[in-house]
């Protein structure tokens, strides 16, 4: 594909599509920004109190359902969730059992082999096939929610065996994502991969003599990113006035006194296995002297996991934990911009499931996804709703869309964390703790801004990261990569009614989001390409799915 997006321009790819020259992408990034919300005028937050659930859904209400619960949907998932309804569909997804672990299937495949100790062998191929194959799809999707904000980097391992340690603290992600946040921080305060990744695994106390201190990394950002953030909250997440800030560095530099003596519970790293294992304590590495933070005071001689266990108690009761996990889970599921009302309510229920549990991610999870704002029709037009789709997100729903296999098991996608020839994202490839994109972000000078509104994906979206997607996923599309192959013959049925076709795309890719307008301009390239010639149908396929998922209607998660 050509770059000049002003005239949309496509070259033919390597599997032989030929898109008309005289066809214009949509997918610019000031057509997402209006799509996701940048135009027109503010409107009022609406407020609306919660409501039933709703049954009866039409496909394409089952379709933006899954788009918000899962990696991506087929035809016959949309088709479920419309015979068993939101909630049941929930209810089954929470009682599946975990897909095999990262760890396992990595054990299983022979990627221990020595020969693999210095190498990320094996890591993307079991988190592709898991995202894309496996059926705890709700699962699957919270817990790569939960890697946006809890973030490990693979490339920020220093370690051998480094793919193992990575899927080690997918897995604890992955296994703790229906359970209860309390558990789930402590899983990851011990988890190897976090103590490397945050500097803490090895963390000595002070010695006076040489005028060395604790590391701090770990304490300020598991306040800062994984628990309360930088200010004060109203239950509803709003800023409590004039902004009060959460911690203090004196907080930092208390609580990282916490984080001293944790290490690995092995000394042998010629095989993975102690990455799997949560870490020990070596006493003589402990702080023992008096830790003050938050208010909290743990005394003098308070072991290493007994000290932990206080301060992340202390940590978990705060007022900030609710609503500030709450709203950064919404805007990974569903909206950038959740109402205050919105996160009131989800946060009511991390503070309280109803049976005086706090913490109940599955309560949390369900909340999200019944609530008013999330399922109505009517506010998901408005102009503050909605999230430009992760670019994870949209190769995962073309892949579940059209029944993406890899015969060979090899999962040959790789790395797609290029801005230049891929997605810019790529799972568990982040370069730094704060993500690919934070929560916050606001892309500078737009309508969004001048909103006040958030637009976190927009932080990795730049005209060569929309050139570098669309080829990427053309060439995806028509050859696949390696044996990863997509499984046409449903959709090529339809290939010969150019209508049909489209809006089997739209469906089930977009959930019906893309306008009769767009879908105008994407029957004209599907019509001219011939129903009846070498290669006809299947490029008319080609075309539809491109085009669609080059909408700012698709790009803008509704």
């Amino acid at each position: 594909m050509r770059e000049e997006l002003e005239t949309g321009e496509v070259d033919r790819d390597a599997g032989g599509v030929a898109l008309p020259d005289n066809i214009a992408f949509v997918a610019v990034p000031a057509l997402a920004l209006a799509a996701c919300g940048s135009g027109g005028s503010p409107t009022p937050a609406p407020t609306p109190t919660p409501t039933p659930t709703p049954t009866g859904a039409t496909p394409p209400q089952a379709a933006r359902f899954l788009a918000q619960a899962t990696m991506g949907s087929s035809s016959a998932d949309i088709a479920h969730v419309q015979a068993i309804g939101f909630d049941g569909w929930l209810t089954e997804q929470f009682a599946k059992p975990r897909a095999t672990t990262h760890w396992d299937w990595l054990i299983a495949n022979g990627y221990n082999d020595v020969a693999n100790i210095n190498s990320q062998k094996g890591y993307d191929p079991t988190v592709w096939r898991q995202l894309i194959t496996s059926d705890d799809q709700l699962r699957q999707r919270v817990a790569m929610a939960l890697l946006d904000f809890l973030v490990v980097g693979i490339d920020g391992l220093t370690t051998n065996w480094k793919a193992f340690a990575a899927a080690a603290f997918l897995d604890v992600l992955t296994d703790n994502a229906f359970g209860n946040y309390r558990a789930l921080i402590d899983a990851v305060s011990l988890n190897p991969a976090m103590g490397l990744y945050l500097t803490f695994l090895g963390n000595r106390k002070a010695n006076a003599a040489t005028g060395a201190v604790p590391d701090e990394n770990y304490a300020r950002e598991l306040m800062q990113l994984f628990t309360l953030g930088l200010v004060q909250l109203n239950m509803d997440g709003t800023p409590k006035s004039g902004s009060p800030d959460t911690y203090t560095q004196d907080d930092v530099t208390g609580l990282a006194r916490v984080f001293t003596g944790f290490t690995y519970a092995s000394s042998d790293g010629s095989v993975p296995d102690r990455l799997r294992v949560p870490m020990i304590q070596n006493a003589s590495l402990h702080e023992t002297g008096t830790k003050v933070f938050l208010g909290t005071t743990i005394p003098a001689g308070t072991d290493g996991f007994a000290s932990l266990k206080l301060a992340l108690d202390s940590i978990f009761a705060h007022a900030n934990v609710p609503p500030f996990i709450s709203k950064q889970l919404i805007q990974r599921l569903v909206t950038s911009n959740p109402t205050p009302a919105y996160v009131g309510r989800v946060a009511a229920v991390f503070a309280d499931n109803g049976s005086g549990v706090r913490g109940d991610l599955k309560a949390v999870v369900r909340a999200i996804l019944l609530d008013s704002e999330a399922r109505d029709d009517t506010i998901a037009t408005g102009v503050s709703f909605g999230k430009l789709r992760e670019p994870i997100m949209r190769l995962t729903n073309w892949a579940r869309a059209f029944g993406v296999t890899s015969a060979s098991n090899a999962w040959a996608i790789g790395d797609t964390s290029s801005s230049g020839t891929r997605l810019a994202e790529s799972p568990g490839r982040s370069q730094s703790v704060f993500n690919f994109f934070r929560p916050g972000y606001t892309p500078p000078n737009t309508a969004i801004a001048a909103q006040g509104l958030v637009g976190p994906e927009f932080q990795i979206t730049n005209e060569p990261s929309v050139v570098a997607y669309l080829n990427y996923m053309q060439t995806l599309i028509a050859s696949g990569t390696g044996d990863v192959k997509a499984n046409y013959t449903d959709i090529l049925a339809k290939a010969a009614d150019s209508q049909a076709l489209i809006d089997a795309v739209n469906l089930t890719v977009a959930a019906g989001q893309v306008s009769a307008a767009t879908l105008a301009t994407v029957k004209a390239a599907v019509d001219s390409i011939s129903a009846t010639g070498t290669n006809g149908p299947i490029n008319r396929v080609y075309t539809a799915i491109l085009l669609v998922m080059a909408t700012p209607e698709y790009i803008a998660q509704k």
